[in-house]
């Protein structure tokens, strides 16, 4: 029986996993979960899963959980996301969180000896140096969840890419607005930009699918997560979501994953691995019915978000830390209505742009940096949003 610590379970991820652990319930348990602030959809999940520990985002609702389920051990914040993660009968921590709330408990875990399955792709873009050397020394896996990591992964059956390896290819889908030129951007909606053409997922990663920054995001965490550079990460537009990613040998061979945009193959893979068991109510997937698979290259004018993302993933040290947290306050303020679509393009700019790099850049430094940045994007907001 492998036990999972869900931090982040009442999002998109969070749900599939929870598919995938009810399809195997005698091989899998939750005895830990974190939420934010869906105390309804918490209440279901601690009815369901009995777990023992559960984290939560305010004190309020942990003095009324606490009244509701006397049984169970509630924590706080991310000091409550870590004591889930750290639980010493925890054998794998799955952080299915969005954004960089995610580093810390991520951290304590590989320190704790947990294996990770992570969702969270901003904890490898702002601390990726110091989370792979943790988990080396610890000698902790960490089995991507992002569908196109998780194909890589596949791809290269668990191993580090070799001399053999040319180069990685990462598809995308190109979003909401992939047919839109960046005129007609102007006008957007934020319920345009929630019409992901083929994922159902949360609010902020659908709208960094449209801008490109998920993209961008990823490409930074492949170069942590397999060791490459970033002149041998590719990206290519691939509307159908059927190819995950690619690698291509120093031959010319392309080896590639491919299968239906469901988020509980890589989340299940990611927790068998590396065996592999049948799909429960697997979704339809047939290639003769398909008829065509579509690729064009990417057109980084059009979406000048991923551009950025390999211009700070090789600057490396602070850069990646600003434009992730930029992009979180200005996405916030999309969906709050502060902001225009195309201002959360403006706002990562500004703060990429005015950012000084030391020479030298610790863990903290990182953190600081990320809270700097927050700070001064919601001042900018404050000064010069406005729809």
């Amino acid at each position: 029986m492998k036990k999972i610590s869900l931090l982040g379970a009442t999002g998109s991820i969070g749900a599939s996993t929870i598919e995938v652990v009810n399809a195997y319930s005698e091989r899998f348990q939750i005895i830990s979960l974190t939420f934010h602030s869906n105390i309804d959809k918490g209440r279901q999940l601690i009815e369901q899963l009995q777990p023992v520990y559960v984290g939560v985002g305010t004190v309020e609702m942990k003095e009324q959980l606490e009244k509701e389920y006397p049984a169970v051990r509630f924590g706080i914040g991310e000091a409550g996301m870590i004591e889930a993660a750290e639980l010493p009968e925890v054998d794998v921590v799955l952080t299915a969180v969005s954004g960089s709330i995610g580093l810390r408990p991520t951290l304590a875990a590989i320190e704790a000896g947990k294996d990770i399955a992570l969702a969270n792709k901003e904890t490898l873009v702002m601390a990726g140096e110091w989370v792979m050397a943790a988990a080396v020394r610890k000698g902790v896996s960490i089995l991507p969840v992002d569908s196109e990591h998780s194909a890589i992964f596949q791809c290269l059956e668990g191993n580090q890419p070799c001399n053999n390896v040319k180069e990685i290819v990462i598809t995308a889908s190109g979003g909401s607005f992939r047919e839109l030129s960046r005129e007609e951007l102007k006008e957007v909606t934020l319920e345009q930009a929630l019409n992901h053409p083929n994922w159902a997922m949360g609010e902020k990663i659908t709208i960094d699918s449209s801008t490109m920054v998920n993209k961008g995001l990823e490409v930074i965490e492949a170069h942590w997560l397999f060791n490459m550079t970033y002149d041998k990460i590719k990206v290519v537009l691939h509307r159908e979501s059927t190819v995950h990613s690619m690698i291509v040998f120093r031959d010319g061979a392309y080896l590639a994953q491919l299968g239906p945009s469901d988020m509980r193959e890589p989340i299940q893979y990611a927790l068998t691995y590396p065996e592999r068991l049948p799909m429960k109510n697997e979704k339809p997937f047939d290639l003769a019915t398909m008829g065509a698979l579509h690729f064009a290259p990417m057109d980084y004018e059009r979406f000048p978000m991923l551009k950025l993302a390999y211009k700070v993933g090789k600057l490396g040290g602070g850069y990646p830390t600003v434009y992730n947290a930029a992009n979180e306050v200005a996405v916030a303020a999309f969906i709050s209505g502060k902001i225009s679509y195309l201002q959360i393009e403006v706002f990562i700019i500004k703060a990429v742009d005015n950012h000084i790099e030391q020479q030298i850049i610790t863990l903290d430094d990182v953190i600081k940096i990320d809270k700097e940045t927050r700070n001064n994007v919601e001042r900018w907001i404050e000064e010069e949003g406005n729809l």
